[in-house]
């Protein structure tokens, strides 16, 4: 005569999978965000500003020794904390002698300063608009 094992008597509702786990926290996530409108809403109209800022065409030069932060904002891809990196450096450092120094500001690599060299200047009039 065969014993029963004492393994634990399954039940014959299904674990939940890890795929309805993720699915439930997102869920949950969504309905917070949601329940909080005002900061999504502020958040989507300042995203919504800084894209139509950078769709715009940038025409002129903006001399990096003397740009205002303002200036400085013309610029694809910089932002206020940017800008505000940059003229503490070149406060710091003094001026800058080539655009190329603006690589030791956070978040300026090789490819964004690609980017932004050639409405980049060390010398003379900050001509830059944006249409």
């Amino acid at each position: 005569m065969q014993t029963r094992s004492s393994r634990p008597v399954r039940s014959s509702r299904p674990r939940p999978s890890l795929v309805g786990k993720v699915f439930v926290a997102l869920l949950l996530a969504c309905a917070s965000a949601l329940s909080s409108g005002s900061a999504l809403a502020a958040g989507s109209s300042a995203a919504a500003a800084e894209a139509a800022r950078s769709a715009a065409v940038l025409t002129g030069f903006v001399n990096v020794n003397a740009a205002s932060a303002e200036q400085l904002q013309l610029l694809p891809g910089v932002g206020e904390k940017k800008a505000r990196a940059i003229i503490a450096l070149r406060r710091e450092r003094g001026g800058f002698k080539s655009v190329d120094e603006l690589t030791l500001v956070k978040g300026i690599g090789e490819g964004m300063l690609a980017r932004l060299r050639p409405h980049l200047r060390t010398d003379g009039k900050t001509t830059a608009v944006a249409r």
